[in-house]
């Protein structure tokens, strides 16, 4: 039988269409429940969206979610070397801080260092000597129990990165007379960081969630003053679409930042980098050929 003989039947696939059925009527019920209902009460969202402490409360979210992070990013980087030593003190007590931290939930730890003071009353050195209730507040409670807790998962994610670049780069630093260090900070480090920073993206997201436990200590986050807000006007379901939304805003930016920080450390990958939002805007409106230009 010739070629032109034959006449290929594309494959009918009826289970996508019965799927693509039933995921766009869900979302229509979804879309009427929500404009229908009106225990909802968009209206009251709209009202405290804007809300002088709604607004502040995100912005203490967002310096609990900087501030840990740093802190959690420094301190990995540093465990995360540790735990690589070739001393086996030092690797021991990298393995110790991850185990600790990984394995006790961060609301424990958060209650924990809030009342620190129960065992530890004046914190000092020598002479130096503070009360421990002045030093240790509600906010640098939280900053030390997300950040310190961020610092052991940090470690497992950047020791991961150290181990993806083969040992050959490392043998060529010592061959050029590099120290361990040099070789860590300019050879290996800069291309562990395309295996880095996907998983760090994530835990920064994940971290702007963590923030709201908090709100057990009275630190008035996001969450803590929507909390407020309702325990006086009894808005309960409204005030947490507010802080709901404002969550579901900041993730996306930061995800879309995640993408580009991506692409960028991702540049010396073989594999065709994935395109940007306005690429794909292209696309849709000039055809495949314009994404092809820009990912050039």
């Amino acid at each position: 039988m010739r070629p032109d003989d034959i006449q290929a039947i594309p494959a009918r696939h009826p289970g996508r269409w019965v799927a693509a059925a039933a995921v766009f009527v869900l979302l229509l019920a979804t879309a009427y429940s929500l404009t229908t209902n009106p225990r909802f009460e968009w209206s009251v969202v709209g009202e405290y969206f804007f809300s002088v402490r709604i607004l502040h409360g995100l912005l203490l979210t967002l310096e609990l979610t900087v501030i840990s992070m740093v802190i959690g990013v420094a301190l990995g980087v540093l465990l995360a070397v540790m735990r690589l030593s070739h001393n086996p003190m030092v690797s021991k007590a990298s393995w110790f801080y991850i185990w600790l931290f990984r394995g006790t939930p961060v609301l424990v730890q958060i209650l924990f260092w809030f009342n620190i003071t129960a065992l530890y009353p004046n914190i000092g050195f020598g002479s130096w000597s503070f009360d421990a209730n002045n030093l240790i507040t509600p906010f640098v409670a939280a900053i030390l129990a997300l950040g310190l807790n961020e610092g052991a998962y940090m470690a497992e994610i950047v020791r991961a990165g150290i181990l993806s670049v083969d040992e050959g780069q490392s043998e060529a630093g010592a061959a050029l007379g590099m120290s361990r260090l040099q070789i860590m900070r300019r050879v290996v480090l800069p291309q562990a960081m395309r295996v880095i920073v996907p998983p760090t993206g994530n835990e920064a997201i994940s971290m702007l969630k963590t923030t709201s436990l908090v709100s057990v200590i009275a630190v008035s986050d996001l969450l803590y003053s929507a909390q407020l807000i309702y325990s006086v006007n009894y808005r309960t379901i409204p005030l947490l679409l507010v802080a709901s939304i404002w969550y579901l805003i900041v993730t996306t930016l930061l995800s879309i930042g995640q993408f580009y920080i991506e692409r960028h450390f991702g540049r010396s990958a073989t594999r065709q980098l994935a395109p940007t939002p306005l690429q794909r805007l292209r696309q849709l409106a000039f055809g495949r050929g314009a994404n092809n230009e820009g990912a050039q």
